[in-house]
């Protein structure tokens, strides 16, 4: 019988590891498998530098951070599977979960899937990930690679428009990519984008290939009007994704609250879900900042709510 067990981990999973640890709850964590959706480690692992996490004055890569984290969580006893949850039985109490090949009772969860972000599906955004290509303006904008450099942006909504402002502040032209000839983002976003002299719109355009060598990474885009069906070259340093990301919430489909996108809803500032003992934590439940340092705060939101609910169930 476990106390708590959490699904997924990167920050905001392994910080509720390490707080419900700390409060000798001796946390299971299923971090996921490395071949699945739901990576070890979060999305962080596959971003190359992080130069925005507190403590961190000289930067770290993504994959050092998680160690770190897992290592500060390990030490006060958590325990660790490379596993997928595959299914959950809610109406059990305590709660049943389920992998391919095992299955553990609980008496409470914390989830910690997070999301994923959502590419084109091109091969050449695959080759130059983190060596140019990004979905996080916010989390990679300010890196030297892009400072005083055209970059580009791949959308057309509200995020679009949010990240191409936000790189106006370091690159020399952000270069908006949009399929349609006007931005489906709210008016007042898309104004403040089109009023920008550093943004400049490529529309009725998609992406044909992220170009780029080995040694550079990025070196620009091929575009085509798909009015025209002419190519165009586009010289950049950076090629931004923002047609949005998926949250890591379809085991939960049905039974927890959602938004339309699959965004777990929690208890205002809580992570309670409208399941008793079931809580919610990171980018499953935050469509809005998707920082590691906001999912981490989150996570040790969750475990102190788990914690106390625990308590509780035995007062």
């Amino acid at each position: 019988m476990e106390n708590v067990l959490i699904i997924g981990s990167g920050p905001a999973g392994y910080t509720a590891a390490l707080y419900t640890a700390r409060a000798n709850l001796a946390p299971l964590m299923l971090e996921g498998e490395p071949s699945k959706d739901i990576l070890p480690g979060g999305q962080l692992m596959t971003t190359t530098e992080v130069e925005n996490y507190p403590g961190y004055s000289d930067g770290v890569t993504g994959p050092k951070m998680m160690e770190d984290f897992k290592h500060q969580a390990e030490r006060f006893g958590t325990r660790f599977l490379y596993e997928t949850v595959t299914k959950i039985d809610f109406d059990a109490r305590p709660f049943k979960v389920y992998s391919e090949t095992q299955s553990w009772e609980t008496k409470s969860i914390i989830v910690a899937t997070g999301a994923t972000a959502k590419y084109l599906g091109l091969p050449s955004e695959e080759k130059y990930m983190n060596r140019g290509v990004s979905a996080c303006a916010t989390c990679d904008g300010a890196l030297p690679r892009f400072r005083n450099k055209p970059v580009v942006v791949v959308g057309g909504g509200d995020t679009a428009m949010e990240e191409a402002l936000f790189l106006t502040n370091f690159s020399s032209r952000v270069h908006v990519i949009h399929r349609r000839d006007a931005f489906r983002a709210s008016k007042i976003m898309a104004d403040r984008a089109l009023a920008n002299p550093k943004i400049a719109p490529e529309w009725n355009s998609t992406v044909d290939e992220v170009l780029g060598d080995d040694k550079t990474g990025v070196t620009g885009v091929r575009i085509r009007n798909i009015q025209t069906d002419k190519l165009t070259d586009i010289a950049c340093t950076g090629y931004f994704a923002a047609i949005g990301h998926k949250p890591n919430s379809d085991l939960f489909k049905g039974v927890l609250d959602m938004d339309e996108t699959g965004y777990l809803i929690t208890k205002p500032g809580s992570t309670y879900t409208k399941i008793e003992g079931l809580f919610a934590a990171g980018d499953v439940q935050d469509k809005i900042y998707r920082q590691a340092v906001t999912a981490a705060g989150s996570g040790c939101m969750a475990a102190i709510d788990c914690t106390r609910w625990l308590e509780a169930q035995h007062a």
